[in-house]
């Protein structure tokens, strides 16, 4: 059925999460009643493709980490799934790792809680960084998306996860 598997974040499009899981599409109805609305073909095809989940969450007032999470256990798609499914993202403590190297901290909860995105902070974090700093990014899900702009800026991770809401990505520039 799917050649490939939609990962699920903040800025995925309701349109797209739909097409590649429709069970998920009442678990949105929901959490966002006005998604009613995506019943209708022509709406779905507009609307859908424009509202990401953080636009969704907005409307249906609830958070983003919430929704994320919820539509995530749905599907069974896990840190580990995800980890599985990819076989591109460290789970392994690698050998650059030391604590004691950690030179700045960011937890990105309260930024999405409050609706903002932490990508644009997170890369000009990075950017400062230099060879062998490492930098802590703390999240409550997966960020797949930051994870893969920063592995293209030459950075390598180690993803850390707590448990199944959070996550503590390590990043340092080889």
């Amino acid at each position: 059925m799917q050649k490939e598997e939609l990962i699920i974040t903040p800025k995925t499009k309701v349109f797209d999460i739909i097409e590649a899981y429709p069970q998920l599409e009442d678990v949105l109805i929901g959490y966002v009643p006005d998604f009613q609305k995506l019943k209708n073909p022509i709406l779905r095809r507009t609307v859908g493709k424009i509202a990401t989940l953080q636009q969704a969450a907005q409307i249906g007032n609830i958070s983003v980490v919430d929704l994320v999470n919820t539509l995530r256990s749905k599907i069974g798609q896990t840190a580990e799934s995800i980890h599985a499914e990819e076989g591109q993202y460290n789970y392994n403590k690698p050998s650059w790792f030391d604590s004691e190297k950690v030179v700045q901290q960011f937890d990105v909860r309260e930024m999405l809680a409050s609706g903002d995105h932490p990508v644009a902070q997170v890369m000009e974090d990075l950017k400062k960084m230099k060879e062998n700093e490492i930098y802590k990014l703390i999240a409550p899900f997966l960020p797949i998306p930051l994870i893969d702009k920063a592995t293209g800026m030459d950075f390598v991770h180690w993803i850390n996860p707590q448990n199944d809401e959070l996550f503590e990505i390590y990043f340092v520039k080889k």
